[in-house]
């Protein structure tokens, strides 16, 4: 009896389910408590078509299979030990006199809390919600709140990908003469990047990459300067990102940055590159999320090439950006001012060399021998990155952009989003590679608006 009174009871809100259906699982053995109000919620959602709607009918799923082993009214063992059970949701009252109003789900799922909390005095009750108003309203009538975060990082010491090393001119000599020096660094992760400086104020050192493979550190071998696809790197960051989006042997590549720092320009120019120029990968795909900034202009006309078109314009816009930089090139190259017609973004997508895809389909397919590219992906949860990542069939490539401060999904912040979550825990592994650019290219006044505002 004394082992049954230290274990806890854990009121779940609706946000929490629906962000990762698998979290009722998640408490041990502890008691999970699910008000019906989250059951109606719930259902609303269960018609959708994009991951909200899929997770809302796997909660269904879940919560049936467990009623087939017994009543969910009182409780269904798990096989961590702990207890799932479905409530009835109560009103919050404090000596008959309502505290808040009664006709709100969010309260309703509180006052459920506050009335377990009542009722089981020697137990330790936390409601558990991803939205803040909840936890503040929670705390406000005497209840224990807090967020849902298995998978959280600290932000403020997300991997970079790179790091600097100090070293006297001979050491640079001697790896500038022999290609290669051994790892007697300490801790370096796989395809992580040395920068070689004589000082800390040096920002133009010689530049490396860590192969874990044989504990040692080589010059870059895949990019060295060159242009791709109609663009050269403009800085450090810029040419150590390039030379993981070439290399077929990093199968996952991170990059995170703030507005304007090229992430998604180079991310393009290297996926043409290996698909059209080289013939590496059968095709390019880009997709991103479908997140509006701001209030979403609501349902569109249309096939789903024009529904997505206002969501892929940013990509439309690179793409032409690549492409008449590149044909510009072309045609100063030959020697003509009118040449013959260059190949556009259509002639591209016609022949099927590029693939705009919402990820709101992606679901379900495999993609063999594809450069992947997912833009904002740091509007995804950890379930939906799993979900895209598990799409990459044999000889897939797939790069994932994104700036993890320009959040517009609900209950994501920079330290819960898919994007940093997969970037701290990909880091040790031999086929990833990340960076984390910071300096601006866009332009002077773009850098200035990501710096200050």
């Amino acid at each position: 009896m004394g082992n049954d009174i230290k274990k806890k009871i854990f009121v779940l809100d609706t946000n929490v389910l629906i962000h990762n259906p698998q979290a009722m699982f998640t408490f041990e053995e502890n008691t999970v408590v699910i008000p019906i109000t989250v059951i109606e919620e719930v259902d609303n959602f269960k018609k959708g078509v994009d991951e909200k709607g899929r997770n809302a009918r796997q909660i269904g799923r879940y919560l049936d299979a467990l009623r087939e082993k017994g009543s969910l009214r009182d409780g269904v063992k798990t096989e961590k030990g702990g207890i799932i059970k479905v409530v009835l949701s109560r009103k919050v009252t404090d000596t008959a006199t309502d505290i808040l109003f009664t006709d709100t789900n969010d309260n309703l799922i509180i006052g459920t809390a506050l009335y377990i909390h009542k009722k089981e005095p020697d137990k330790e009750v936390t409601l558990v919600s991803k939205d803040a108003n909840v936890r503040i309203k929670a705390d406000a009538v005497g209840i224990k709140a807090s967020n849902f975060e298995t998978d959280k990082i600290n932000f403020s010491e997300l991997y970079m990908g790179y790091l600097k090393l100090i070293v006297d001119d001979a050491t640079i000599k001697k790896f500038q003469k022999e290609e290669f020096l051994n790892n007697d660094f300490g801790e370096i992760y796989p395809n992580q990047f040395v920068m070689f400086c004589k000082n800390e104020d040096d920002e133009d050192g010689v530049v490396a990459r860590y192969s874990v493979s044989n504990n040692a550190i080589y010059p870059l071998k895949y990019y060295t300067g060159q242009e791709i696809f109609g663009i050269k790197a403009r800085n450090i960051e810029q040419t150590m990102s390039f030379d993981l989006l070439l290399d077929p042997e990093v199968k996952l590549v991170s990059l995170v940055g703030k507005a304007g720092t090229g992430k998604t320009l180079i991310a393009l120019a290297a996926g043409l590159n290996q698909v059209v120029e080289k013939n590496n990968y059968k095709r390019l795909i880009v997709s991103r999320p479908v997140s509006p900034l701001g209030k979403d202009i609501g349902y569109l006309p249309g096939s789903k090439s024009d529904k997505f078109n206002p969501w892929m314009q940013p990509i439309f816009d690179n793409m032409e950006i690549l492409l008449s930089s590149r044909n510009e090139k072309e045609d100063n190259d030959n020697g003509k001012i009118f040449g013959k017609k260059q190949p556009g973004l259509n002639d591209y997508l016609d022949f099927g060399f590029i693939e705009l895809e919402p990820l709101t389909y992606i679901r379900g397919r495999s993609l063999p021998d594809q450069y992947l590219i997912v833009d904002e992906a740091q509007n995804l949860t950890p379930h939906e990155m799993k979900t895209i990542i598990t799409r990459a069939g044999e000889g897939t490539k797939i790069v994932l952009t994104g700036d993890p401060y320009q959040i517009d999904t609900p209950y994501l912040d920079s330290e819960s989003n898919g994007l940093s979550i997969s970037v701290e825990k990909f880091k040790q592994e031999e086929i990833v590679g990340h960076i984390t650019l910071t300096k601006g290219e866009r332009s002077a006044l773009a850098d200035l608006a990501a710096k200050f505002f």
